[in-house]
């Protein structure tokens, strides 16, 4: 049989690009596309929100019902306790680096210290609130170290040597170094206490991506890219299209 007397090949017709055939599975994909783009901006707006609504409650009661904006507005001002809150924190920043103002920050101190219950909060709160505000290098190195048993190692956040009455009560005459491994979700919560310093193995990571990390528990690797995320998603909700759509074209026949 000649080639000419082969009925002619005819292309297929070019499909819709969307095939009944996998919706489920391209509706699934989609959704988990727009999940990862809208759900992190949706929770940072809640908890924006929350947190300005929460400063508010707190702040209102001391400010007067003429200087509320609410009193000469239709509708509550969100935000403007916030604002007060700045602005008189910000003041009693200012009167206190004065004479003046230092004074009666120490007789407040003074009245404090006599209180026994009051004291060793107050101070405790004190040093914490210095320290993480002071700019220092206090959780700013991560680690790993082994825990809870061998070869099992979890993360902790690097904080200062012990002091010296600590130090010498420490078994050994190896230098210890005090940190903190967060729980996971939740890394607020974990666990206190001190190491010696040759069995941690600081990483190359940041504080934020340590708490990223936890939080995520392990879902969210550092040095990802959220981008490449949203891309790999989109890439299989195509590849899906691609695959149902040659699903669908007709098989071509075979001339013996």
């Amino acid at each position: 049989m000649n080639r000419d007397d082969l009925p002619p090949t005819v292309p297929p017709a070019e499909l819709p690009p969307e095939a009944p055939r996998g919706f489920m599975a391209r509706f699934r994909n989609y959704f988990l596309t727009g999940l990862v783009v809208a759900g992190p901006i949706a929770i940072t707006f809640y908890l924006t929100w929350w947190f300005v609504n929460w400063v508010d409650s707190l702040v209102r009661p001391f400010v007067p019902m003429a200087y509320r904006p609410e009193t000469y507005l239709p509708f509550g001002l969100p935000g403007s306790g916030l604002i007060v809150a700045v602005i008189a924190l910000t003041l009693l920043g200012f009167l206190t680096a004065n004479l003046i103002g230092r004074t009666l920050v120490d007789l407040g101190e003074r009245i404090l210290g006599r209180i026994p219950a009051v004291r060793a909060i107050y101070r405790g709160l004190k040093q914490v609130f210095e320290t993480l505000f002071s700019g220092g290098s206090s959780f700013r190195r991560v680690g790993l170290v082994e825990f809870p048993s061998p070869g099992m190692w979890s993360i902790v956040l690097i904080s200062q040597v012990p002091s010296a009455e600590i130090a010498n009560t420490l078994p050994g005459q190896e230098e210890h170094i005090s940190v903190f491994l967060p729980c996971a979700p939740n890394p607020t919560t974990g666990f206190f206490f001190y190491v010696p310093k040759s069995k941690i193995i600081e990483v190359e990571m940041s504080a934020e991506d340590a708490a990223t990390l936890i939080m995520s528990c392990g879902v969210v690797q550092p040095g990802s890219d959220q981008q490449k995320k949203v891309a790999a998603l989109a890439g299989m909700a195509n590849a899906a299209r691609v695959a149902n759509a040659a699903s669908l074209q007709p098989e071509p026949v075979k001339v013996e």
